[in-house]
């Protein structure tokens, strides 16, 4: 089967890592997108996909209550040609992940369990975000005008921590709090600018609308969210996913911001890696002025 390239696929659709891919990670972050029947077979996949792997299409039926035409089609939307290739896939994603968490989770200390929710959270999102695609959204930020970030609400803070970061790189961002200057911001940008929003449901309306504006006005539109299939995606030039998770834990939505984090980690080391030397100076410049804040 003939896959696209990272590089012109377009948003939503089933991110390759080495070019292969990372189906649970997929199927977890699509799930809000499903129709009911598609979501009776995920839930019975994520729910014991080892099971999956060495069940004919026939029990699966039986398991998940979805016609054997409708498990065909499922898999299809995956980008797969049927249910042999599924649990292929299924096996080599299994066999990548090295099948993490589970039993340590449930004998683990509490301190144990809150840090392997994040480390899971860490290796999904690294799985669902191909290298050439990440490096492509820096090479578009490092070459903007300006960078506007647009979110609300918990993911807020997401969006400050971006901007003070490409600040330090000497870049031209800001990052406004209230929802209605937003969107002003968003109607004054153009072409060569970058607009960035920040949603964990994907679903925000008011950054939703921000990216839809900004990309009417020409501005080059990139998202962060943990559903790979939502509103925010279909206005978004590029997508950056962090961790696709049902919450099933109460530290589950933190864990979704701290995979956020990362990636806008990630973004900062790259872009200040690639200009050392100015990056250096700035930082320079920036650490002589607030060491004289310190306190004796």
């Amino acid at each position: 089967m003939r896959r696209k390239n990272s590089l012109t696929r377009k948003a939503g659709e089933l991110p390759e890592t080495d070019g292969r891919r990372a189906l649970l990670t997929y199927i977890k972050g699509i799930l809000a997108s499903l129709n009911p029947t598609d979501r009776l077979i995920a839930d019975c996949v994520l729910a014991d996909p080892e099971k999956v792997i060495s069940s004919s299409i026939a029990q699966l039926k039986d398991d998940c209550g979805a016609s054997v035409g409708a498990i065909v089609a499922f898999c299809r939307r995956m980008g797969l040609t049927g249910f042999a290739e599924f649990k292929i896939a299924l096996a080599r994603d299994l066999a990548q992940s090295g099948l993490p968490g589970g039993q340590a989770q449930e004998n683990g200390s509490l301190l144990e369990k809150v840090f392997q929710v994040h480390s899971q959270s860490l290796i999904e999102t690294l799985q669902i975000n191909p290298t050439a695609q990440f490096e492509r959204i820096a090479q578009v930020i490092d070459k903007s005008r300006r960078v506007e970030l647009f979110s609300i609400g918990l993911s807020y803070p997401v969006a400050h921590t971006a901007y003070c970061k490409f600040l330090l790189l000497g870049l031209q961002a800001s990052a406004h709090f209230d929802s209605h200057i937003q969107l002003i911001a968003a109607t004054q940008l153009e072409k060569g600018d970058v607009a960035i929003g920040i949603s964990l449901s994907g679903t925000t309306r008011e950054t939703v609308e921000c990216l839809e504006v900004a990309k009417a006005k020409g501005a080059t539109t990139i998202c962060l969210t943990n559903a790979v299939k939502s509103p925010i995606t279909a206005h978004s030039d590029y997508s950056l996913y962090a961790t696709p998770s049902e919450i099933k834990y109460f530290q589950a939505p933190l864990a979704s911001r701290v995979t956020q984090l990362a990636l806008i980690d990630a973004l900062f080391v790259f872009l200040a890696l690639k200009h050392k030397t100015r990056t250096a100076a700035k930082l320079q410049q920036s650490g002589e002025e607030l060491i004289k804040r310190r306190l004796e």
